[in-house]
């Protein structure tokens, strides 16, 4: 394997670094009191990547089982526990635990315990997920053809009968 073939041709670098101190406000909080921020968009990476932080409160469900046709998925646990749905079995994922989820792989993730959880989620090459996070409720609610296709639109293909 090898590098990329070079995207930057200057010779001297360039002042571009974007940083987003820790007690910057979420983006987006849920009316369950979830919180995303964006961390990296696919918009900031230029395409490379998404990279997300969520808080999940307790007992915070997730999405179900479900896959990505174009993006990979990642989560890092960063506090608390989430359970994490690897395509075969549940496994309860704690600080510092890892999971990559290759496009096409089965996934989902929830929150279990009583306490809250917080994981990062990279999505690969980017993706705009703003509107997939900050819809996806409201749209499943109203449910019908309009949420098929607001899933289709975000790379989003439930399957039926996964795990509970």
């Amino acid at each position: 394997m090898s590098y990329p073939e070079p995207r930057y041709l200057g010779d001297t670098g360039e002042t571009n670094a974007r940083f987003r101190p820790a007690d910057t406000p979420s983006d987006r909080t849920s009316p369950a009191g979830n919180r995303t921020h964006y961390l990296a968009t696919s918009a900031s990476t230029g395409g490379e990547f998404g990279l997300y932080r969520v808080d999940l409160g307790p007992g915070a469900p997730g999405p179900g089982t479900h896959f990505h046709r174009t993006i990979s998925e990642s989560f890092f646990v960063l506090s608390g526990q989430t359970r994490l749905y690897d395509g075969e079995r549940w496994i309860t994922a704690r600080s510092g635990d890892f999971l990559y989820v290759p496009v096409g792989g089965l996934h989902a993730f929830r929150n279990e315990s009583e306490e809250p959880t917080s994981l990062l989620l990279l999505y690969a090459p980017g993706a705009p997920r703003e509107e997939y996070h900050e819809q996806v409720a409201e749209m499943a609610r109203r449910g019908g053809p309009e949420f098929e296709e607001f899933l289709v639109r975000h790379d989003t293909y439930f399957v039926e009968g996964g795990p509970e």
